[in-house]
């Protein structure tokens, strides 16, 4: 990896199918993937990772920003330079409605789907409060 501060940034889209969640730059990205939880730093070698349903996205952008995100399944892609993370459906962790999560969890009553977008709402919420 070059020693610039440039090298140490890199582009990151997150996007659902239904619109673009966050874009910008950002010095980390973590995602929960089906082979496990990955981070990624500018420099990574190129890779396509699968995520996993419920899961969690957190980008830290280059003003030291914490972003986190549920997200229900979907691909990411890594380049030296780039991450482009493609969700089937996402929230940031500021949209969650912790309530309405926990009501899903506990009513037993929904879709396998359902339950797991719920599971990761909450981890999404969750990760931010005990952080903050």
């Amino acid at each position: 990896m070059a020693t610039d501060s440039n090298a140490r940034t890199m582009t990151v889209d997150l996007v659902a199918v239904e619109r673009k969640i966050w874009s910008g730059n950002a010095t980390f990205v973590s995602a929960q993937t089906t082979e496990g939880q990955i981070g990624i730093m500018a420099g990574h070698e190129p890779l396509l990772g699968q995520l996993v349903e419920g899961g969690t996205v957190t980008i830290v952008s280059t003003d030291g920003e914490r972003i986190v995100a549920a997200v229900h399944g979907g691909f990411f892609s890594v380049t030296a330079d780039t991450v482009r993370v493609l969700a089937e459906s996402a929230d940031l962790a500021g949209e969650v409605d912790p309530d309405a999560a926990r009501q899903v969890i506990a009513t037993g009553e929904v879709s396998e789907e359902e339950l797991r977008i719920a599971q990761g709402q909450l981890r999404a919420y969750e990760a931010t409060v005990t952080v903050n």
